[in-house]
């Protein structure tokens, strides 16, 4: 007698064999001749179905087995005589490790929204959708590792608690050990940090890139991988304030090594999931499916969930300037027709609905714009040497090397550049936007000491798996969500 997680045993399906099995109710079943009950240990979306006679069991014990409990089945493996499921179990023992009060336990065999699941996070991955998601999530973590790690690349762990902030946009969350209500101040009324724990104001990190940048100058290629943080007040369905970031960086890696790169990564780690999460995948597709029977016809999506996965491995990105994307989304319909949100002009920075007209309405296939206008980007990426000029010959500012991987139903999914590796440039750019430079000394070393063209990208993991899944809100592709006045579990 052996115990098998039920994602082997229903591939293995030894018919004949004795063995137990362990999990969670997901339903019981009583009809004049026997009980069914279908349980669940995580390892698959998958039940099995464990089937005993009427009177087998004692009274006490079938009181105790209600949606939620958690039991080891012992039996023989047989071939289903019912519907829904190859084989079943004949159960000859049942151990119950954990009841769930009926009355109590908030999973019932009933839809519930995904509002009240954020609610209890801690329950809702004994759900099928989130024990999907969860699977889903995993196997596409395992992808990027393998992905990097068969492609020459070092896992490079930087800072959580850092000193700089790499975007400039100032949104941290603040790292102190001083007194939170009589904090020690300088001659000028200000906080003294010199006396907190670290002798410096410090923060939890944005962005592992500058620090990644270091490392991609002396090992030539690495990759981050690990959570950052960001304090903007913002309740969208896309933002979270932890969230986890993928961050390659590359010496000798110019902006079209950059794409080639961010093309393949991509592709590679969403076929892994289409390979692995099968039964996950289909799960989901059919769930998005009828959820978009509920939705008017004007906003329901062109492509399935598989069709939108299937859409991106097979199709060649598209690849353009910024200056090309905003010619066409001038001219464009919703332009014309004033059916766009936010205005369209050289200079602005593309919103969801620009992005996604360029993917799912223009080009239909991925699209990677780059040489984006300086003033809308970070001040590392490398300037380009000349102004932006259209087909018509119009002259606009200056660009930089910056390019953006847009994707059906979710527009930017990937955003990087090559580096700027001119130290004079660099410095001017950073006084420019109000970064001191004596602050990022470090930083600056790698173009003082053996400057060399470099590149990399950045992409949010949550953004990834939401787009995979086919979930509509990032709090439901990570575990336990951090967002404005929601820390809870």
């Amino acid at each position: 007698m052996s115990y098998f997680p039920i994602q082997q045993l229903l591939k293995a399906a030894p018919v004949g064999a004795t063995i137990t099995v362990k999990g969670w109710v997901r339903t019981k079943r009583e009809s004049k001749n026997a009980v069914f009950i279908a349980l669940n240990d995580g390892s698959t979306i998958n039940n099995i179905q464990a089937v005993a006679e009427t009177g087998q069991l004692a009274e006490e014990t079938l009181k105790l087995i209600t949606t939620g409990a958690c039991l080891a089945i012992t039996g023989q493996l047989v071939e289903s005589q019912g519907a829904g499921q190859a084989v079943e179990l004949k159960i000859s023992d049942v151990t119950i490790y954990g009841t769930a009060d009926p009355e109590k336990y908030p999973l019932q065999p009933k839809r519930h929204s995904l509002e009240f699941l954020r609610e209890i996070a801690h329950l809702r991955p004994r759900t099928n959708t989130f024990s999907a998601v969860l699977r889903i999530r995993h196997a596409l973590a395992f992808a990027i590792h393998k992905y990097f790690n068969d492609n020459g690349f070092y896992y490079l762990n930087t800072p959580i608690i850092t000193a700089s902030d790499a975007e400039g946009a100032g949104e941290m969350f603040r790292v102190t050990t001083l007194d939170a209500i009589k904090p020690p101040l300088n001659e000028d009324g200000k906080v003294d940090y010199s006396l907190d724990f670290f002798g410096r104001e410090t923060n939890l990190t944005v962005s592992g890139q500058l620090e990644g940048e270091l490392g991609a100058m002396a090992l030539g290629k690495i990759y981050t991988f690990g959570p950052t943080f960001r304090a903007e007040n913002s309740n969208t369905t896309r933002h979270l304030a932890e969230f986890w970031m993928i961050e390659p960086e590359m010496a000798f890696f110019e902006l079209e090594d950059n794409m080639n790169l961010a093309e393949d990564f991509v592709k590679t780690v969403i076929r892994y999931a289409l390979q692995h999460c099968a039964d996950d995948l289909a799960f989901l597709d059919n769930r998005l499916k009828e959820e978009e029977k509920t939705k008017k016809k004007e906003e329901q999506s062109e492509l399935g969930l598989l069709e939108k996965l299937q859409f991106v491995i097979s199709n060649e990105f598209v690849r353009l300037t910024y200056t090309e994307a905003i010619d066409i989304l001038v001219n464009s319909k919703p332009a014309k027709k004033g059916q766009f949100q936010y205005e369209v002009k050289w200079g602005v920075d593309l919103q969801s609905e620009h992005e996604r007209y360029l993917v799912e309405k223009h080009f239909k296939k991925p699209v990677i714009l780059t040489n984006y206008p300086r003033e809308i980007k970070a001040f590392y990426m490398k300037q380009d040497d000349a102004p932006a000029t259209n087909s018509r010959g119009d002259v606009f500012g200056p660009t930089v090397r910056a390019m953006d991987v847009l994707f059906p139903g979710i527009g930017e999914i990937i955003g990087g550049s090559q580096r700027e590796d001119d130290l004079d440039k660099l410095v001017a750019r950073m006084q420019e936007v109000g970064i001191e430079p004596e602050a990022l000394w470090w930083y600056l070393d790698t173009r003082r000491f053996g400057s060399a063209p470099h590149a990399g990208f950045g992409l949010g993991f949550e953004r990834l798996v939401l787009f995979v899944t086919g979930m509509g809100n990032i709090r439901d592709v990570i575990p336990f969500p951090r967002a404005p006045k929601s820390a809870e579990f």
